[in-house]
């Protein structure tokens, strides 16, 4: 079924002998991501906080003939993601093609019921853990041949929307900017940086 799917799109294009983190990637856009990364014959480390989601996923995609291998990272933890980064690297001989900045949550409520904890958790969860992985990964950009990352940021970022998550869309807002001015700041490495903003 994989090398059927792999065959179809390569019409397309092929990620064969690309390496990708996606970080998330054991549900909603993340698991998407991976499945379409791995169709296209790319070789996927991803991370989950949920060590039991994350072992079925794994049975899942290798009973469907994909190269994807995992492990538990909350990447609010600074030496977890620490970790998953040097198992990356590890994993991938020094060297990656694409980073997946998947990665997010949040709380909504009246930004008056907001507490000092509820800001610390969402900006560390949605920015700064996509801020130091970006750090962390780019040795490993840089030493690749094709370069790519693309941040999972949400409309909530782009345009103001009613819906009592102001800490998470001013997040998603500088994640935005984030992709911006890494697009800049490591073009000269030819490291591309996009950002998606799918509906919340």
């Amino acid at each position: 079924m994989a090398q059927e799917e792999t065959g179809n799109r390569g019409s397309r294009w092929s990620l064969q002998g690309m390496t990708a983190l996606v970080t998330g990637g054991t549900k909603g856009i993340g698991y998407a991501v991976v499945e379409e990364l791995a169709s296209l014959g790319a070789t996927i480390h991803t991370c989950s906080r949920n060590e039991t989601q994350l072992n079925e996923c794994l049975h899942e995609w290798k009973m469907k003939g994909f190269q994807v291998t995992g492990s538990v990272c909350d990447v609010v933890s600074q030496t977890q993601r620490e970790e998953l980064m040097s198992r990356v690297s590890y994993m991938f001989n020094g060297k990656l093609n694409i980073l997946i900045n998947n990665v997010g949550t949040t709380t909504s409520k009246p930004t008056l019921e907001y507490t000092s904890e509820d800001f610390a958790f969402l900006m560390s969860t949605n920015l700064e853990s996509t801020y130091h992985i970006c750090q962390l990964a780019y040795p490993l950009l840089k030493a690749s041949e094709a370069r790519s990352i693309v941040f999972v940021s949400s409309v909530a970022g782009v345009v103001a929307i009613n819906t009592g998550g102001s800490i998470y869309s001013a997040a998603k807002g500088a994640v935005n900017q984030l992709a911006k001015n890494l697009a800049c700041e490591w073009a000269k490495d030819n490291i591309r940086s996009n950002s998606v903003a799918p509906c919340i």
